[in-house]
């Protein structure tokens, strides 16, 4: 009877986990080919391009163009957090709606809007888990996203589109932008850290691969320590 129990109790947790989005990348072997460096000049230039689209394209009378002012606030906060040497871009979608006040409906449309419009493109990821039972071996992780600007809105700036912007002063505007770094940094996992903090290195590899073995391990006892709870309450 137990063993019955327990095998319904399996069956229903991985019916209630939901499954991989279609054309799901597994993570650590996609993102080298997908992000490229870039420059806070050429990244303010992907946002003067998106405020310039915006304004142009909005029909008369109305509050919102193309993309709509969610959909610039989500790449006002992906220009704070890319990493400029790699390119770096993965931010949650839970990380995106806490630090913007939205609602997850409202980031997910405005990601889309920025993505159909040529702003923005990503590449949807998954990880093995440590379930050795019934059910999925993988789980979705953060999208890896890159800013993008396409002809027909740089072509809005004008003379700007090949001026380098101008260099940023404003000590108020850095700080914001490393603390909204340490704030992404602290969501990460020992392997992302590792990879975050050591760009393309035999060293980053080598972290990052003993951070996700003892992710692994902790969610393995973490498991293990559940079920054991479970067991005690069920006898």
């Amino acid at each position: 009877m137990d063993s019955v129990i327990e095998e319904t109790r399996t069956e229903g947790c991985a019916r209630q986990r939901p499954p991989l989005h279609r054309n799901s990348r597994r993570a650590g072997s996609c993102e080298a080919s997908f992000w490229r460096g870039t420059s806070r000049q050429d990244v303010q230039k992907v946002l003067m391009a998106a405020q310039k689209y915006e304004r142009e394209n909005r029909a008369p009378g109305k509050r919102n163009g193309p993309l709509g002012g969610i959909a610039l606030e989500v790449l006002a906060l992906f220009a704070n957090l890319v990493n400029f040497k790699s390119g770096r871009l993965d931010p949650s979608l839970d990380y995106i709606t806490d630090k913007l006040r939205r609602s997850r409906d409202a980031v997910v449309r405005a990601l889309k809007a920025l993505r159909d419009h040529g702003f923005l493109d990503w590449l949807r990821r998954f990880e093995p888990t440590p379930n050795d039972g019934k059910g999925p071996q993988v789980r979705q992780v953060s999208n890896a996203y890159r800013l993008s600007v396409p002809r027909r809105a740089l072509a809005l700036l004008g003379r700007w589109a090949g001026r380098p912007t101008p260099p940023d002063d404003d000590q108020g505007a850095r700080a914001d932008r490393a603390a909204m770094e340490a704030e992404h940094v602290a969501t990460l996992d020992l392997a992302g850290f590792a990879t975050f903090h050591i760009e393309d290195s035999d060293l980053a590899k080598a972290l990052a691969q003993i951070g996700k073995a003892i992710d692994l391990r902790e969610s393995a006892k973490r498991t293990e320590s559940q079920s054991t709870s479970c067991s005690y309450a069920g006898s």
